[in-house]
């Protein structure tokens, strides 16, 4: 009995063991399984526009084989998204974010991440700590509608207190968008004395020009290009990209880069923090800022690259040309709270 009773044992045990290698196979199977479908997939919020979206996202589809899905909307949308699902990320990547508006989030939703590229980008643009990649670079413009501005001279943002343009001017909530806040920062430092954006001059204009306004706020930034393009504002505050593609597309339009100074700062794309497509996100971020896609955002897209080793085409304008705004990224995002409440206060008292 004792004996029989021992085989009877070992042979349970046996058998238990090989249910048990054959759990383990069937996990690892499975695990494996969805380890294979996850390196096929890249969730990626996004600011950027329709035009810039389309060949950039196809071509990366093409060459990695990975299927990408957007999400779109304005950057503070986006980055409430992101704060809000920390504990459990929805996106691996937010692609289009400028600088001072990301920088001022908690560095510890997105994971740090140097892109292979890292030594072909420009030292001025390189960001410390890697949490952030710049891609390309933002230059704020004025898009003005040549049929509805005749007799009016828009040359920068003092002409915008111009009483003819009374309700005529598109802007987007500075809170809402990274175009909206870097067209405030600009006037901040372009409009301050010695260039102060906390001096009594700089909010004194911005009071002016909400009051110019006549109530009218967007709500997103591309609705401040198409306004201008379809005729329903005769000038919209905005940036480059957008503003040569509707140059392009032959609507009635002109750039005018204010006379004051014009404000540049990266455009961004970041890894999000516990990232489910972490491996694909660095492959996205290695793939914009490569110099095939850097080519093409200058020759194609109407954008600044950020590499070093570009040939810039004669499509945008040489910087040499344009006044420069001494603007500051950090001071700005810094101050990005602050600067966002004391205008919405102006723009609560000026719009009732």
């Amino acid at each position: 009995m004792k004996t029989g009773s021992g085989g009877n044992m070992k042979k349970m045990v046996s058998v238990l063991v090989l249910v048990a290698l054959a759990c383990t196979c069937v996990f690892a199977q499975g695990a494996q399984e969805a380890k294979s479908e996850e390196s096929k997939k890249l969730t990626v919020y996004t600011t950027v526009s329709e035009k810039t979206i389309e060949p950039i996202v196809s071509q990366f589809e093409e060459e990695t084989g990975i299927e990408v899905e957007l999400v779109t909307a304005g950057v503070g949308e986006l980055l409430k998204r992101i704060e809000s699902e920390k504990d459990n990320p929805l996106a691996d990547v937010i692609w289009g974010a400028a600088l001072s508006s990301i920088q001022a989030y908690d560095t510890n939703l997105f994971k740090p991440y140097r892109t292979v590229n890292y030594d072909s980008i420009y030292e001025p643009y390189r960001v410390e700590g890697d949490y952030y990649t710049p891609y390309g670079i933002a230059l704020r413009c004025l898009l003005v509608n040549t049929n509805l501005t005749e007799g009016i001279d828009v040359t920068g943002y003092a002409s915008l207190l111009n009483p003819a343009l009374k309700g005529k001017i598109s802007m987007v909530d500075p809170s809402a968008s990274s175009s909206g806040f870097g067209q405030l920062s600009n006037m901040l430092f372009d409009m301050g004395t010695d260039h102060d954006p906390e001096s009594e001059a700089a909010w004194n204009y911005v009071t002016e020009f909400a009051k110019n306004l006549d109530g009218k706020l967007l709500n997103s930034s591309s609705a401040v290009w198409k306004g201008v393009c379809d005729g329903e504002y005769a000038v919209g505050c905005t940036y480059e990209e957008v503003s040569f593609q509707a140059v392009k597309d032959g609507y009635p339009v002109k750039i005018v880069y204010c006379e004051e100074g014009a404000y540049g700062e990266c455009t961004t794309a970041a890894i999000v923090n516990g990232a489910k497509n972490e491996k694909n996100a660095e492959k996205f971020i290695d793939f914009l800022t490569s110099l095939e896609i850097q080519q093409l955002f200058c020759d194609e897209l109407n954008i600044r690259g950020i590499r070093s080793d570009l040939a810039f085409s004669d499509a945008l304008p040489n910087t040499a040309s344009i006044t420069l705004t001494d603007g500051n990224s950090a001071l700005a995002s810094a101050n990005k709270k602050a600067w966002l409440s004391r205008f919405m206060d102006v723009w609560t008292s000026v719009a009732n």
